[in-house]
């Protein structure tokens, strides 16, 4: 039988489906109308923002650092720039030890270069381009920018890198910069949302001495440029930009030439010397032995510098000047006589008898060699250094006494120097005590522990900065003035030199005719007393005063004595002086660790200091040898002009011959490494710059097989951990000495 179909059926289901396939095609071109009308109308602000950002990038350009100079405006830090060879490990798209194989056959890369780049790795983030090899010769950077295709995330950069000219002078100073840590940038997130703008970018900050107390001075403001990229985020042109502004100048109050002078007299051994100018408080000399090289640090420090300087028993990380302190010895006599004559314990004309020994409670305290001096008045106790003297002034004065009247003076206290790391030291009294020691038996105080503080020894303990402040005051007539070392800011563009705003000084209120007692007898060490040798023939009038500190102590009934004790042991060598005698332009606080005799060390440094800074004499060659070994009173041989012998150095900091003109050369801050790569995106670009290598190089290294592409090149030293402080240097409390 034949089926007959139903064509109106068949018409009506195909009209349906036509009708179906309609509203589908309908809703989706609505669909489609939607979500254009809501691309382009509702959300057209929003991603034009986001495609001009594909587009382009902001980069933050790292100003030049500001340079660091002395009195007299002699460079003491500049930069140079240097190109790097940088990884950014989130761009990579194989393992990162691959991706350094392969670039080892392009630019030789050392052991200490990948340690060093996997502790930059753990203090930074993912996105940050790393440097892992950095100081590139131009024939590197030719051989990596052929083959540069095959690395993504690795290119080339110019960076400015910090340079210390004259290597290990005044580093304690100066101090250096080194990588922001992890622990920095979580104290910068803390900062105003200004100054952490101010920032972005930079990878560098100053870590110690002049370096970090003026580090917004001397970083600058970022600037901002707007770049075009490419698809890969390679800067194509560059669009718009806002210049950085340089840092500042930072002029300083330190002579340079006197400050290697007295390093070179230090020589091989360990100590710490100030000079300030008494009227304004201004540091001349600000001297801490050994020292250490602050290049070192700039491109991160290698293992087995860090660990010499880390782990010298000279320590030479430590800032003796501002954080090592010492029993004063015998300086501190000076100001034991001023506050008896303040206090109304003892007028100047008071006669104690010195027998060679003072007992109290069944102790024997001794004067030096176990010699009387006879009688004694307060002028001869300077001049000839009395033991006796000072012991029993210190039993009538009483250790609270003391204490009240040395604190003005800033014996124990914060100086208020203006840069970071400073230490009180100890000025003993009954209350420190109490809040010092933990067990009850310690918190007592005895009345025999105040003997030794009338000669400079006990608990006593303070630094030179302080030694030498006390000092400044008395030949300043009671007059106080904060010690500094920066005087003044240099704006890098105007050159317009802003002085440093310094608090008023203060008047303590000593008596004239105190202070004039002391300066007089003061004078007398010079004339008749302990440095009489040693400012024999000089063309002024100073005042002085040796003193002999102990690093240990001696039993009581023993002797000391030096060839019996390791060198670390022996006694220190302090001599504290000012010149000339009538009207004061410089004073000294000098100790040199573990030499001996005050006379015989640290009074001929000061010698040489005055004949320098009031003569313009500088030592001959062999007067500088015997001082070194103490050997020398009055200088010996024929002393040369200052002008002509105190400058250049022969070596700078790299250990190369520098000459004066290659010397201001380096002070040039901010030159590029080539003409090619001054034209390119600024070097202190962050992740988007890039240098360009020079045209002719890439292209000789293009015809070169790949086995060819090997060159060996100075490598960067793996990055240390910052050194921290270096606890001061703190004498054990002893036994009484001369």
């Amino acid at each position: 039988m034949t089926e007959l179909r139903n064509v109106e059926a068949d018409l009506s289901r195909f009209r349906g489906r036509i009708l179906a396939a309609s509203a589908v095609v309908l809703m989706c071109f609505l669909l489609l109308a939607g979500r254009l009308t809501w691309l382009q109308v509702v959300k057209h602000a929003e991603l034009d923002e986001q495609a001009e950002a594909n587009r382009t990038a902001i980069v933050p350009i790292v100003p030049n650092r500001g340079l660091i100079q002395d009195r007299n405006g002699i460079v003491l830090a500049t930069n140079y720039s240097a190109y790097t060879l940088e990884i950014m490990p989130s761009r990579l798209n194989r393992p990162l030890d691959q991706v350094i194989e392969e670039l080892g056959t392009l630019v030789e890369i050392q052991a200490r270069d990948k340690r060093r780049f996997r502790k930059l790795m753990e203090e930074s983030k993912s996105f940050e381009s790393l440097p892992i090899r950095t100081k590139l010769t131009d024939e590197e950077v030719a051989r990596f920018a052929a083959q540069r295709f095959r690395f993504p995330g690795v290119d080339i950069k110019a960076r400015l890198f910090r340079n210390y000219p004259w290597g290990e002078l005044a580093s304690h100073v100066i101090g250096y910069i080194g990588r922001i840590n992890l622990a920095e940038k979580k104290q910068m997130e803390e900062w105003p949302e200004e100054e952490q703008g101010n920032y972005r970018g930079t990878e560098y900050i100053g870590k110690l001495g002049v370096e970090q107390s003026f580090e917004k001075q001397l970083h600058g403001h970022t600037g901002v440029e707007q770049v075009e990229t490419s698809a890969g985020g390679r800067a194509v042109r560059k669009l718009a930009s806002s210049a950085a502004t340089p840092g500042n100048t930072v002029v300083l109050s330190i002579d340079i030439k006197l400050q290697r002078l007295i390093e070179d007299m230090y020589g091989d051994r360990r100590g710490a010397l100030v000079a300030l100018d008494p009227k304004t408080g201004e540091v001349l000399a600000f001297v801490s032995k050994p020292t250490f090289d602050p290049n070192l640090f700039v491109d991160g420090i290698d293992q087995e510098n860090w660990s010499m300087l880390n782990e010298s028993i000279d320590k030479p990380l430590l800032n003796r000047a501002l954080r090592g302190t010492y029993p004063p010895g015998s300086t501190y006599k000076p100001f034991m006589a001023l506050g008896a004559l303040t206090t109304g314990k003892r007028t100047a004309t008071q006669v104690i008898h010195d027998g060679g020994s003072w007992s109290f409670g069944g102790h024997v305290f001794r004067s030096h060699g176990d010699h009387g001096l006879g009688a004694v008045d307060m002028h001869t106790s300077i001049v000839k250094s009395s033991n006796v003297y000072y012991y029993s002034l210190a039993n009538e004065m009483g250790v609270d006494l003391m204490h009240d009247f040395m604190k003005p003076l800033g014996f124990g206290q914060y100086t208020g120097i203006d840069i970071f790391g400073e230490v009180r030291g100890v000025l003993p009294s009954q209350e420190w005590k109490r809040n010092y020691y933990r067990k009850p038996e310690q918190k007592k105080w005895y009345a025999g522990e105040t003997i030794s503080l009338g000669i400079g020894q006990g608990y006593n303990s303070f630094t030179m900065l302080q030694l030498a402040q006390a000092t400044a005051i008395l030949t300043n007539n009671g007059v106080k003035h904060k010690p500094h070392i920066v005087v003044a800011t240099q704006d890098a563009m105007s050159k317009q030199r802003e002085p440093i705003v310094r608090d008023p000084p203060v008047d303590l209120g000593l008596k004239p005719e105190h202070m004039a007692v002391i300066r007089k007898a003061m004078v007398g060490v010079t004339q008749g007393g302990t440095s009489t040798r040693v400012f024999a023939g000089a063309g002024y009038l100073s005042g002085g005063k040796t003193g002999t500190a102990q690093a240990v102590g001696v039993a009581q009934g023993a002797k000391y004595n030096a060839s019996k004790l390791e060198e670390h042991q022996r006694d220190h060598s302090l001599y504290i002086a000012f010149a000339p005698a009538e009207d004061p332009k410089i004073v000294i606080a000098a100790v040199v660790e573990n030499s001996g005799f005050g006379a015989a060390h640290a009074a001929p440094i000061a010698r040489r200091i005055f004949d320098y800074w009031l003569m313009n004499q500088y030592p001959s060659e062999e007067d500088m040898a015997a001082v070194r070994l103490g050997q020398a009173a009055a200088p010996i041989g024929k002393p040369r002009v200052a002008s002509e012998a105190a400058w250049p150095p022969s070596t700078g900091g790299t250990g190369m011959p520098m000459s004066p003109a290659s010397a201001a050369q380096s002070a040039a801050a901010g030159s590029m490494p080539s003409a090619a790569v001054a034209a390119a995106v600024p070097a202190s670009a962050a992740v988007l710059a890039r240098a360009t290598p020079p045209v002719a190089a890439v292209a000789e290294a293009r015809k070169k097989p790949r086995t060819e592409l090997r060159a060996a090149a100075p490598a960067a030293s793996p990055v240390s951990p910052v050194p921290e402080p270096e606890p001061p240097v703190v004498a054990q409390p002893t036994a009484a000495t001369p």
